[in-house]
């Protein structure tokens, strides 16, 4: 098996689906487990060496230099490699779910990691849960990239990363999971919750097995319980009130800090380095015990230390918080609001044992730590969990509730907002507060927008059959299927890189006929089941660069999606409201027309939309049908939005009947038999096919702009699909800008089956100028023989039997690099008014491979360019 067909189906089974979903959770949280425990390892080491530096050289040297150092390095690394990773990385993963593009990679994540685990070994006060909950989205957004999933679900797990990274640094499974549905996605859809919880999970177990938790509080409250009574209801409640109060304090605090040194005008590097300088110096002035963290956090917590060293503690953390945050350090603000809430909770603790000789000050200490930490996040139910799953005490639970709501309360009112979305407005990111609204994209599957009738090639099908299938079709791609199942797909892309690679081998038919339709395509191609929402949908076609998926049911072919079916879907979901989608547009309605008597032999089809270029496009309809006795059927299509009914919306028709009655007043004056018709109609294209069905129409004459600005298009949406899919014979008309001269004809001259439909049509045409002179020509190029001219002789015996014309019409051939060249210096050097081009249904595919001939002629001169194609057979 090649190595694109095993890569193409290597992508085909990561299609998003809920399995994969669970599997990648698993991974994520498995990942994001190791990491935290990295973190913590590494930064413990790091901050261990910097304990043990101090005994060897003087503290107010030592804490310094290395804070100066060590956040110079992390600095580095953060502004060089990767600048995303600065801060705590919250407020980035925010960010990345409200689908601000701000890049999440492993990159990112493994910078974080490394500068992490130096700002934080450096002595900074910064805690390791915020970069933990980066890495870990930054882990899981990077696998999303690897593997064809849809932005819906990249999501999910990019949360999904952030939740296991905050259970693997807590050890608190029930935390991640909350933090995700609480402050990041705001979801709590099936898949969210079940890949949260997974993630979440897998996370807190593998770092509980490994150590990687970062408070185990259950082991250091063996020898203290906490104690609830309900007289201390009130001390909870102001301590509540308290945390509330210097937690909004603490978050404008780090504001200030932030702007501070932006005003300093220094790089990150510099700016990390002064950090922990400065935190260096701060810490050299205190009691040795503050030099360890994690030691001071524990005497706080037991209530082994004085109200006095407490105070001293939360004065200490919430200056060096506020200077190593503010610089960009990269580090988090999770374990500094905990050790700030356990400081102001022993405070009150110790404070009610001296007032009321009952109270325990541990309680208080964890009571505050969730109260503080609610208050700084705004996440009073995460804060909770947190600190109950550390500690495995129900007597917790009550006192934390109190205090974590009373906090963020207060704080909401003093300082009303998250603080992450604040830190993102510092960067100039807003996001926005509103809930989206859902999208047909989420509501709708494949199945719903699905075209059912699928136009199918099949694989032994030659390659002459194939390219006479796609100039019988509107289509630039088929699905190929082999025994009713699909085994490939075909596109235009296909035939162009066969043109390229054997030009000089297709010019032989038999060639042609002898490679197989199975030879060329794409095999196992990237196809969509009927339960993909539009979303995974459109993000596959995006990623692919491909414009149509098919829709299997196991290897059976049921439909298949475009690009424009999605448009479509969504126009109609913002048009409709609330009510039923209409995705398949509706017959059109007539809702005026006229008979005249049925004396012709045939019948003429002009649409007209343009009043100023209707008058000549009915000259010329004329002059055919006093040719050909011919009847003409003159309509006029009304375009309503979809998720209107043709038959039931009502329409204003005075301005298309005054331009019908002009059409009638005209075919009086040449006594022409004249039908008109008003059609009322979701798609231009299909009202002007049903008209071609329904009056059996044999030959169509419409209006060209001569060029088309929609992609993958020859002529444009409307002219391609007719011009495609009309059975009889179809004439464009792009006419000139010099004014409405018939006299000077030009045509072009190829052979094949192109040649005769113009030579058909010009003595009709030609009665429209007053002394007409024609010239057939042939482009030959420079390396070429002098053409065989007996195509334009016998071109020109056919005028001569039908006009007078033998003085009036030459053929010469022109020497050029191409037709379009040719063409165009013809018309410019020798002033042509009119140019008449024959086209094939096989011409019509070659255009599409090879150029578009008819347009670089049309948009090239100023003349009228009419172009011919030929009636298809049923």
């Amino acid at each position: 098996m090649s190595l694109p067909v095993l890569n193409q189906r290597f992508r085909t089974w990561w299609q998003p689906r809920r399995g994969l979903a669970i599997a990648e959770a698993c991974v994520i949280g498995l990942v994001a487990a190791l990491s935290a425990v990295l973190l913590k390892v590494g930064s413990g080491w790091l901050g261990t060496w910097r304990v043990h530096t101090t005994h060897i050289f003087p503290v107010w040297l030592a804490l310094p230099a290395i804070g100066l150092v060590l956040g110079f390095v992390a600095g580095w690394l953060v502004d060089r490699l990767a600048p995303e990773a600065y801060g705590s990385g919250i407020p980035q993963v925010k960010a990345t779910l409200a689908n601000v593009p701000m890049k999440l990679s492993w990159r990112v994540a493994g910078i974080k990691l490394l500068s992490a685990i130096i700002a934080i070994g450096s002595g900074m006060t910064l805690g390791r849960q915020g970069p933990t909950v980066h890495v870990g989205a930054g882990l899981a957004a990077g696998m999303s990239r690897w593997v064809p999933t849809s932005p819906d679900h990249r999501r999910q797990m990019i949360a999904a990363g952030a939740g296991a990274g905050l259970a693997a640094a807590f050890n608190a499974p029930i935390a991640g999971v909350l933090f995700i549905v609480e402050e990041l996605l705001q979801d709590l859809s099936g898949l969210t919750l079940g890949t949260a919880i997974i993630a979440s999970f897998i996370g807190g177990v593998i770092s509980r097995l490994l150590g990687g938790g970062s408070l185990d509080l259950n082991l250091q409250l063996t020898q203290s319980s906490s104690q609830f009574s309900i007289p201390e209801i009130p001390f909870f409640v102001l301590l509540g009130i308290l945390a509330g109060l210097l937690g909004a304090l603490f978050n404008r605090g780090l504001i200030f800090s932030i702007k501070f040194y932006k005003k300093l005008h220094i790089s990150l590097p510099l700016r990390v380095a002064l950090a922990g300088f400065l935190s260096g110096v701060v810490v050299s002035m205190l009691p040795a015990s503050f030099r360890d963290n994690t030691g001071l956090r524990e005497s706080l917590i037991t209530g082994g230390s004085q109200p006095s060293v407490a105070a001293i503690a939360f004065a200490a953390q919430f200056i060096l918080t506020l200077i190593a945050f503010g610089s960009g350090a990269p580090g988090g603000l999770f374990a500094p609001s905990l050790i700030l809430g356990s400081c102001l909770g022993h405070i009150i603790g110790v404070s009610e044992l001296y007032i009321t000789g009952a109270g325990s000050p541990t309680t208080y200490a964890l009571a505050g730590m969730g109260g503080f930490f609610s208050a700084v996040s705004k996440v009073p139910i995460t804060a909770i969990v947190i600190v109950f799953e550390m500690t495995t005490d129900f007597n917790l639970v009550l006192p934390l509730m109190i205090v974590s709501v009373a906090a963020y309360l207060v704080a909401d009112k003093v300082v009303p907002g998250s603080l992450y979305e604040k830190l993102l407005e510092l960067k100039g990111i807003t996001l926005t507060k509103e809930a989206p609204m859902e999208g047909a994209l989420t509501k709708l599957t494949a199945k719903d927008v699905m075209q059912e009738r699928v136009e199918t090639l099949d694989a032994e099908m030659s390659l002459e059959e194939a390219m006479q299938s796609f100039a019988r079709s509107h289509h630039r791609g088929f699905p190929v299927v082999e025994d009713n199942k699909l085994v490939g797909i075909v596109t235009q892309s296909d035939l162009l890189k066969i043109r390229e690679s054997a030009k000089h081998r297709l010019r032989d038919r038999n060639l042609a006929n002898d490679i197989l339709l199975k030879e060329i395509m794409t095999p196992v191609p990237m196809t969509v089941t009927p339960i993909h929402t539009l979303s995974n949908v459109l993000y596959l076609l995006d990623r692919y660069q491909i414009s149509r998926l098919p829709v299997v049911d196991g290897r059976k072919l049921i439909g298949i999606i475009t690009r424009a079916d999605i448009i479509r879907a969504e126009a109609d979901h913002l048009n409709c409201d609330n009510r039923t989608l209409k995705l398949r547009p509706e017959p059109s309605y007539v809702v005026y027309q006229t008979r005249s008597p049925s004396t012709g032999s045939g019948r003429l089809l002009v649409p007209v939309a343009n009043p100023e270029t209707a008058g000549i496009l009915l000259r010329m309809a004329a002059a055919i049908a006093r040719d050909r006795h011919y009847e003409i059927d003159c309509v006029q299509v009304m375009l309503i939005p979809r998720h209107s009914s043709p038959s039931e919306t009502q329409v204003r028709t005075a301005k298309s009947r005054r331009l019908l009655r002009q059409a009638e007043v005209l075919a009086k004056k040449w006594k022409i038999p004249l039908h008109t018709q008003i059609r009322v109609t979701h798609d231009v294209a299909q009202a002007i096919l049903e008209t071609i069905n329904e009056q059996h129409i044999d030959l169509i004459l419409m209006g060209w702009k001569g060029n088309t600005s929609t992609p993958g298009r020859i002529f444009g949406n409307v002219v391609d699909t007719v011009i495609r899919q009309a059975t009889c014979e179809v004439v464009l008309v792009k006419l000139g800008t010099t004014g409405n001269s018939f006299n000077r004809w030009l045509v072009p001259m190829a052979g094949g089956p192109n040649s005769p439909l113009a030579i058909k049509l010009l003595p009709a045409l030609i009665t429209l100028g007053n002394d007409p002179k024609i010239r057939l020509t042939q482009v030959f190029k420079p390396s070429e023989l002098k053409p065989d001219m007996s195509v334009s002789e016998q071109a020109i015996r056919h005028l001569m039997r039908r006009r007078k014309l033998s003085s009036s019409v030459v053929a010469l051939p022109v020497q050029a690099n191409s037709v379009a060249e040719g063409v165009i210096n013809l018309v410019q050097t020798e002033g042509y008014d009119v140019v008449v081009l024959g086209a094939s249904r096989e011409g019509l595919l070659q255009q599409a491979i090879q150029g578009n001939i008819p347009e670089a002629i049309a948009s090239g001169v100023e003349s009228t360019v009419i172009l011919v194609r030929g009636a298809i057979n049923k």
